[in-house]
């Protein structure tokens, strides 16, 4: 069964706590280079049948109505992977 991967990013505009904590952890423990860290969600959505056109549409339908928030997210991505992509 194929798994439709779908990323989701806060809007660049906006600030990001999780991000900013992060890059702060980073920094407080000596690893130099990194300038910022956004923090996004990863859904894994596996469907029971071949991913058709319709199908991706149905599922940026989803990532765009049910899985983001519009007012603060993006949808980044939509892909065909597998659940242990790197």
């Amino acid at each position: 069964m194929p798994t439709v991967i779908v990323d989701v990013m806060p809007k660049d505009m906006l600030l990001d706590p999780q991000g900013k904590a992060v890059a702060g952890v980073l920094t407080r423990t000596g690893h130099a280079g990194i300038s910022g860290v956004r923090v996004g969600k990863r859904f894994e959505l596996t469907v029971d049948e071949p991913v058709t056109p319709e199908m991706h549409r149905q599922i940026t339908t989803i990532a765009h109505n049910i899985l983001s928030n519009s007012v603060i997210e993006d949808v980044v991505s939509i892909r065909v992977g597998t659940t242990h992509e790197q």
